[in-house]
């Protein structure tokens, strides 16, 4: 993503792998349609996304007086929050835009709207660097010659640079390990077949394709040695929401006695949550499941179900790596001492 005169510029996840064009989005209702149709996509992006879209809604406020610019902003925000409901960065993204909102309030509108933007931008910023030391804990994981299976897709595009859990096999991959990717193709939306295989395609990192439901076939045979995958939502307890088809690979994981590891900053841990058990799922339209693209698979009139996501739970979850360290379980002492330790709220 790139914030530039006066608006923002987002790579159309949609597009890809076949084009690689940008849409401009000029108001925060643009914003808000982005992060819905998937132009946006994966956590951290979609909470910078949000951030942007709160400054593109400030500077629609006409007037000068600062409760009503508030008032307005809190519009905004709602209809961001409406988007998509499992991923928290996004609720975290606009909580921290309209904190640092109320904290500024007496400094007038028009400083307001600036204050808004620096925010922004230092949340993109931090993202990357973020993002950075989530690959250098992460790759210490990692041995030379590993084979990752991947699901999904939580590289650069999942977030404004880098990636989370293709953050680590890139940083495993620059501190010159052999590293090599499975990459399932992440049904209904092909996540992994349009975007992670776009990725590493250009990365130069070797990555093999296959089907959601040949993971258990390679992890049977030896081929796989290690599961990385992103996150939108951790509990309290370790419990992991991600995209759908995440929990089946960590049983096979389990099952064939090789590790799965969660890469995800610490804004996509949710301590307000005893467990996965209260994350909200996403159900998508019908449409993504009875077709590829345009075209049609499904019979017409055949029911259709469509979850977004999943929830791992922690019992199957080795590690989660965050860019303030790998938390191992117990979880709910871990992850509790790892907010402790850093003040975080």
């Amino acid at each position: 993503m790139e914030w530039k005169d006066n608006a923002l510029y987002l790579i159309d996840q949609t597009a890809l792998p076949h084009e690689k064009r940008y849409v401009k989005c000029r108001t925060y209702k643009d914003v808000a349609r982005a992060i819905k149709d998937m132009i946006v996509r994966g956590a951290p992006a979609i909470g910078v996304t949000a951030a942007y879209g709160l400054v593109l809604g400030a500077a629609e406020y006409e007037g000068d007086n600062v409760q009503d610019f508030l008032n307005h902003i809190e519009v905004v925000a709602k209809q961001l929050r409406e988007t998509r409901p499992t991923a928290v960065n996004l609720f975290w993204a606009i909580q921290r835009m309209l904190d640092v909102a109320c904290v500024n309030r007496d400094k007038g509108v028009d400083a307001l709207r600036d204050i808004l933007l620096k925010e922004a931008n230092s949340m993109a910023q931090e993202d990357v660097e973020i993002n950075r030391k989530i690959g250098c804990w992460g790759q210490k994981l990692l041995k030379d010659g590993d084979v990752v299976l991947t699901h999904c897709n939580a590289g650069a595009l999942a977030t404004v640079g880098y990636g989370t859990a293709l953050g680590v096999i890139r940083a495993a991959h620059e501190a010159g390990k052999n590293i090599s990717v499975f990459a399932d193709e992440t049904r209904p939306y092909l996540q992994g077949a349009r975007l992670t295989a776009w990725e590493l395609m250009e990365d130069g990192i070797p990555v093999t394709l296959i089907t959601d439901n040949m993971a258990g076939y390679f992890m049977k045979k030896g081929t796989i040695t290690a599961v990385i995958v992103g996150a939108d939502r951790i509990a309290a307890n370790g419990d992991v929401a991600n995209k759908i088809g995440t929990y089946s690979i960590a049983v096979l994981a389990k099952e064939n006695n090789i590790p799965f590891y969660v890469a995800a900053p610490v804004s996509t841990l949710d301590l307000s949550l005893e467990s996965g058990e209260h994350i909200p799922i996403e159900e998508r339209n019908e449409r993504e499941v009875t077709h590829i693209g345009r075209i049609r698979i499904a019979p017409y009139g055949v029911n259709v179900a469509n979850p977004a996501f999943d929830v791992t739970p922690h019992t199957y979850v080795t590690s989660i790596i965050t860019e303030l360290g790998i938390v191992c379980p117990p979880y709910n002492q871990s992850l509790k001492k790892l907010f402790d330790k850093y003040n975080i709220c």
